[in-house]
């Protein structure tokens, strides 16, 4: 147990230095405090809360997990999920990942990949949200 939560630590501090960058590249893109925030906030529920909470996944290779992430983990753990804020949620990963592909952090390829599976399955993904929120979630299985 131990060493799982070093490697969780040294983890969430390699991550410190994507967020500090990926803050300064939403800089660059002109959004506002509050969009930058909303963002910051979006990817690391995502980077420091899920790739740890099953196995340590690193960012980088966090950018195949962002399907059952969403797909799953959000709308169990996360009482706000609503298709708004899944949308949202998203959209900031989509985001975080558009900086690390510029970076040279995942590969183009990965993150073109990940941009078509997240509008391929966003119509899946918020049909799972519904099935959660009605009740019917667990009968899908």
């Amino acid at each position: 147990m131990e060493n799982i939560e070093k490697k969780i630590k040294e983890n969430q501090k390699r991550n410190k230095k994507f967020m500090k960058e990926f803050e300064e590249w939403l800089k660059e893109k002109s959004l506002s405090d509050k969009t930058i925030k909303k963002h910051l906030s979006n990817v690391d529920l995502f980077i420091n809360d899920y790739l740890n909470y099953y196995d340590v996944e690193t960012a980088e290779e966090g950018i195949t997990s962002v399907y059952s992430f969403l797909n799953g983990w959000f709308i169990e753990k996360c009482m706000w999920a609503t298709p708004y804020t899944t949308k949202e949620e998203a959209a900031s990963i989509k985001k975080f990942y558009a900086y690390m592909s510029e970076k040279g952090y995942v590969e183009k390829e990965d993150y073109k990949f990940l941009c078509e599976e997240l509008k391929d399955s966003m119509d899946e993904i918020l049909d799972t949200l519904e099935a959660f929120d009605n009740g019917t979630y667990y009968d899908m299985f």
